[in-house]
């Protein structure tokens, strides 16, 4: 089970979304709640939204700090990631990625796991469960990128997913239907692809 999926900018290099340096939260879904039977009353509806918001931002920042990690260790330079025309297409298999875990109350009340995935100046992470299986949510998490480029033009503009949150959705409710991962050879996938193209087109 996914727990969350995110879209967020990278600090120091948001080209893309015109953003100064702060890593900032674009895009974020949420599957299910992490209510604890414990908690003496039940948070206010807006309590529990800047509590997915803060949780969520924290998630985006590690993964940053994990990409800069990445970065660092392999000695490529930012700028080793940009292709060289704007009409040149993103390699996303050599795109930088990776995976991460979080304890227990930091920042969920229990543990999860983030794979993570960064494109040039945007970065894209699944929160998962521990047990999750962790190939398929780094496929799917490809897969669902992927999807954005073609029908977001996710690099062009930052207001692409500021403010076409109905067409990310629809993606994920294809690809990740209330957040279950799903095993997809590649002649599900162009059925999904086609049904997702038809309702878009609407």
């Amino acid at each position: 089970m996914v727990h969350a999926f995110l879209i967020h900018t990278l600090s120091g290099s948001c080209q893309a979304t015109g953003d100064a340096a702060f890593c900032r939260v674009l895009y974020s879904q949420v599957f299910g709640s992490e209510r604890s039977p414990d908690e003496p009353r039940p948070h206010g509806p807006e309590r529990d939204r800047l509590l997915r918001k803060e949780q969520l931002l924290a998630v985006a920042r590690q993964a940053e700090s994990a990409c800069k990690l990445l970065q660092q260790a392999s000695g490529r330079s930012p700028t080793d990631l940009l292709p060289q025309t704007s009409d040149e297409p993103i390699p996303l298999q050599d795109a930088p990625s990776g995976v991460f875990r979080l304890r227990p109350g930091d920042p969920f009340q229990e543990a999860k796991v983030v794979v993570w995935l960064r494109l040039l100046s945007l970065g894209c992470a699944l929160v998962c469960e521990p047990h999750e299986n962790l190939l398929l949510a780094e496929s799917t998490l490809r897969l669902l990128t992927r999807l954005l480029l073609e029908h977001l033009k996710l690099l062009s503009s930052g207001s692409n997913v500021l403010l076409r949150g109905d067409r990310i959705e629809a993606i994920l409710n294809h690809f990740l239907p209330h957040g279950q991962l799903l095993f997809l050879n590649d002649q599900f996938v162009q059925q999904l692809e086609k049904e997702l193209s038809a309702s878009l087109a609407r």
